[in-house]
């Protein structure tokens, strides 16, 4: 597995991904316990919000920096993480994993390659955050694994 910085051709692979890790969350999962007028309005326009994210996810000068992860060739994964120098803290903002790639450590290869370089610079504490549904398990699994404590945080949303 090869790991390095995001570069600008990158990106129409990274949205595919996301849009492939993520659509499943967003379509089958959120879409149908929320219901469509909450999923429209909070989610609605969900691809399009990954493309606008992911256009800013490597902005050193910001302090936010990717990495992709690459097997054979293909791209297995990507992490983006954002440096708060004054704070001393640090966020995981997104990690994904291609379907192929889980199971193989990418998503911990990406992860300790993400908490290293916070680490270098100078970052004390790292936030991560993901769902408490049956999707995000496996994500939950990871951040259990790699030390990081979970605290419930409850969101309702509701139609008026």
């Amino acid at each position: 597995m090869d790991i390095r910085p995001l570069s600008p051709a990158d990106l129409p692979a990274l949205l595919e991904l996301t849009l492939s890790v993520f659509g499943p969350f967003y379509e089958d999962s959120f879409r149908s316990v929320v219901g469509d007028t909450v999923f429209l309005n909070r989610h609605g326009d969900w691809k399009e919000d990954y493309r606008r994210h992911l256009a800013g996810i490597h902005a050193p000068d910001n302090g936010k920096f990717a990495a992709v992860a690459r097997i054979d060739g293909q791209v297995a994964g990507f992490v983006g993480w954002i440096i708060e120098e004054t704070e001393r803290h640090g966020e995981i903002d997104i990690l994904a994993v291609a379907e192929a790639s889980r199971r193989l450590g990418t998503g911990r290869a990406l992860a300790a390659h993400a908490l290293a370089h916070l680490k270098t610079a100078g970052v004390e504490v790292v936030s991560i955050g993901t769902g408490g549904d049956d999707f995000h398990a496996p994500a939950r699994s990871l951040y259990d694994s790699l030390g990081f404590t979970p605290f419930p945080n409850i969101s309702y949303t509701k139609a008026i």
